[in-house]
């Protein structure tokens, strides 16, 4: 497929994830497909991120900035905005650990970049780079203080 096509797929993949449509996953997942950041695995599990992932922040929403693709790879730069009126249960890699966070109501808004691969017309891997700091600090997971101005 070209450049211009595999755009297309990722495009159409948020836009549909932005309408709250599910079975988007089915026709645009390869059944195999892998996100490397959250981690899940195919259609099914994807579908159940999402759904926990509404229930959290119900407005979430991807506003697409750039996007760039090469061979079978699409970069997209995509803000996030939501607001976190349920409880959202995060996974954190980074210290092994599982967090419940209750609703706090805050707006969040934040970079994200999403790496796609395809083949055959389907999404087959997934990454995501964002500013998880400021995520987990926006909805209260994490809190951080600015050192005194004496510190180099």
């Amino acid at each position: 497929m070209s450049s211009e096509e595999n755009k297309a797929i990722v495009r159409r993949f948020i836009e549909e994830l932005n309408n709250r449509n599910l079975s988007i996953m089915d026709e645009l997942m390869a059944p195999s497909m892998v996100h490397h950041t959250i981690p899940i695995r195919g259609p099914e599990e994807y579908k159940q991120f999402e759904t926990a992932l509404w229930k959290a922040f119900p407005d979430w929403h991807e506003t697409i900035q750039d996007m760039v693709a090469e061979g079978d790879q699409v970069w997209c730069l995509e803000e996030i905005t939501a607001t976190h009126t349920g409880e959202w249960l995060s996974f954190l890699p980074q210290i092994n650990k599982k967090v419940r966070v209750a609703p706090t109501g805050k707006k969040i808004t934040f970079t994200m970049i999403g790496i796609y691969r395809i083949v055959d017309g389907k999404i087959v891997d997934r990454r995501s780079v964002h500013a998880v700091v400021e995520f987990y600090k926006d909805i209260g997971v994490i809190e951080y203080k600015e050192l005194p101005e004496d510190v180099p």
